[in-house]
């Protein structure tokens, strides 16, 4: 069922994916009430009714699309967590964030994104990130690259002797230990910053935009999708000990995605503490 799904036209994915955009997302956007935003873990976590009601839709699509299928959404597993625990069961799973980036798009800005991931006993094997209010669509399949708007993109490498750019994780949702691991991101040679919608972090290294991502977090409906995408783009990913992020969760944290393998291990190595602090910078975070 999943290879039938994967070897027809996936327009009907994105077709669903644009579809719960145009009649749930953006018919919001710069247009929430106060009573329609709210708080879930504290004031860097939000969700509005726009969150709420796309997953409600994507739900209701994609399982049609791909029947025995379920869904793992970020507000269905705020509200039940063990839903989460259909990423390690035996039907595929759709991985889904309906606004990814809640904070940019509660401030009416274009950040923002809906991701959705196909994945069967681990294993990602589709992903779509759409930036609806920027109409750009990337897809990725396992084994075929990926493309953005229909054309395929390739990540490249970082030019010889420049500073490598590396998006991180917001302060909020990191250990103490995790922020010592970030401080390693001060080295010469790193310009680092705080992260946006982590889809488009992503999609910006699989367009060869940005050099890399640093995160501590490992809910799948953030990074999955971006994964996949950057992967097939020629990029890679790692661990702290090196190893594959499992979407299944249980990773070493902080990990990183990175354009291309050479830049994986120069950041892992930074957040190891193997590179020298930049004494002059006195708060990590240069803007590119």
């Amino acid at each position: 069922m999943i290879d039938a799904l994967l070897d027809r036209d996936l327009t009907e994915v994105e077709a669903a994916v644009r579809a719960a955009a145009a009649a749930e997302i953006m018919p919001r956007h710069q247009q929430l009430a106060t009573h329609e935003i709210l708080q879930k873990s504290g004031p860097h976590d939000l969700v509005t009714v726009a969150d709420r009601l796309a997953e409600e839709h994507l739900t209701r699509s994609l399982t049609a699309l791909l029947p025995g299928s379920v869904v793992v959404g970020e507000e269905a597993v705020h509200a039940d967590p063990a839903v989460y625990d259909a990423l390690d069961g035996d039907a595929p799973v759709w991985i889904v964030d309906p606004v990814d980036g809640t904070r940019q798009f509660v401030r009416g800005e274009a950040g923002f994104c809906t991701l959705v991931a196909l994945a069967h006993h681990g294993e990602l094997l589709a992903s779509w990130t759409y930036a609806p209010a920027l109409d750009e669509m990337a897809i990725a399949v396992r084994g075929r690259g990926a493309a953005l708007d229909g054309e395929p993109i390739r990540s490249g490498s970082p030019k010889p002797g420049a500073a490598l750019r590396v998006a991180t994780s917001h302060p909020d949702f990191t250990t103490e230990a995790q922020k010592r691991a970030l401080l390693g991101l001060r080295a010469e040679g790193f310009e680092a910053r705080p992260c946006g919608s982590a889809g488009l972090e992503y999609l910006a290294i699989a367009r060869g935009e940005n050099d890399a991502v640093a995160f501590t977090w490992e809910y799948a409906w953030d990074h999955a999708a971006g994964l996949l995408l950057v992967t097939e783009a020629g990029g890679a990913h790692a661990t702290l000990t090196g190893a594959p992020f499992r979407i299944t969760g249980g990773n070493a944290l902080p990990f990183t995605a990175a354009r291309d393998a050479a830049t994986a291990e120069r950041v892992l190595q930074a957040l190891r503490g193997e590179a020298r602090p930049d004494r002059h910078r006195a708060d990590g975070l240069t803007p590119r």
